[in-house]
């Protein structure tokens, strides 16, 4: 097969991906909890028959006079309608928030998370833990890593049998990329990782590809409020980032069986009549690395207070959970999209 015709079949793969994508629908979106007064930013897993939904529990989005101590709890679901408690983690004095759920090198469930203390003067403002188990029901104690001390390690993706993280906050304000062969002890991989500190970087979201390619979906709000994607190839300790031209919250990005990169965002109507909190939406979007561009597909039923989304592709759907106030309270809720 010749050159020029290997490329026409891999741009026809490409276009037809996208024309899929831009066709999806939704078709099944409910609500899966709400018992807390506050309940908020998701992450979703299948592991070992059972879907894992993780969040945050509390009485507000933040109270910084340390009066809403927010727990992290676990549920699970075989079939992803009926679903139940599997664990709480708590911290004592501290607000636990960010849930995030992957699989470890060894077949572990792990949870991360990060802990507020209030007020912030006391010496040790947040904390970077994470909790593992072997069958989702039982959970280890918390292990706090000296790298998450007065970070923000957001998420944990896993590639050939090393976790990566991104921390922001603290120390890390600048961003630092950290790397992990167990969970539970981390090492500094890259330092300076942000392209702009003084946009106020924050949140991200990794993936790796086959061939090793790491991409980063970065939210920012300050400067431009531009989300930026960051591509880096092994040892992974230098990247290229692209403005992407739009502003995003709670980034989740993952890469579909057909090759074709998705994430789910929070968005924002841009209404400069309204308040930023009656603008926002969840949204599934694709992302086109050649054109550099995210590009909404499909709005989730929610607004206001919104987003934090857990993304899985699995038997022909692709699975989200998210959290949402447009059914008065902020409650969980699970989407599934059909391409």
């Amino acid at each position: 097969m010749s050159i020029g015709v290997i490329f026409f079949f891999m741009c026809f793969q490409s276009a037809f991906a996208q024309s899929s994508i831009s066709n999806a629908k939704m078709v099944e979106q409910y609500k899966i909890w709400d018992k807390a007064k506050y309940n908020a930013f998701t992450d979703l897993i299948h592991f070992k028959g059972y879907w894992y939904c993780a969040f945050r529990e509390g009485n507000s989005h933040v109270a910084r006079d340390g009066s809403d101590n927010g727990k992290l709890r676990v549920i699970r679901s075989k079939n992803g309608k009926k679903w139940k408690s599997a664990a709480t983690m708590s911290w004592l004095n501290g607000d636990v928030r960010d849930a995030k759920l992957s699989i470890t090198a060894k077949g572990e469930l792990m949870l991360n998370g990060a802990v507020s203390f209030y007020p912030l003067s006391i010496g040790e403002p947040q904390i970077s833990v994470t909790w593992l188990s072997k069958n989702g029901t039982k959970w280890s104690n918390a292990y706090k890593c000296e790298t998450g001390v007065s970070t923000w390690r957001w998420s944990t993706t896993w590639h050939n049998g090393v976790g990566y993280s991104v921390g922001y906050g603290g120390k890390d304000a600048k961003g630092r990329l950290y790397h992990t062969l167990d969970g539970k002890k981390w090492e500094e991989l890259k330092s300076d990782f942000f392209p702009n500190p003084n946009s106020r970087p924050s949140e991200t979201s990794l993936l790796f590809t086959e061939d090793g390619t790491s991409y980063c979906l970065l939210r920012q709000d300050g400067g431009t409020c531009t989300a930026m994607l960051g591509i880096s190839k092994p040892p992974y300790t230098d990247w290229d980032w692209k403005d992407l031209g739009i502003r995003i919250g709670g980034p989740k990005l993952i890469q579909l069986k057909d090759g074709q990169f998705v994430a789910t965002v929070r968005l924002f109507s841009g209404d400069p009549d309204k308040p930023i909190w009656e603008t926002e939406r969840t949204s599934f979007c694709i992302l086109d690395i050649e054109k550099e561009s995210l590009t909404e597909v499909l709005k989730l039923p929610s607004g206001g207070d919104c987003s934090y989304a857990g993304m899985i592709e699995k038997d022909g759907l692709i699975w989200i959970s998210y959290y949402s106030s447009h059914e008065e309270k902020p409650s969980i809720y699970l989407a599934k999209i059909k391409i």
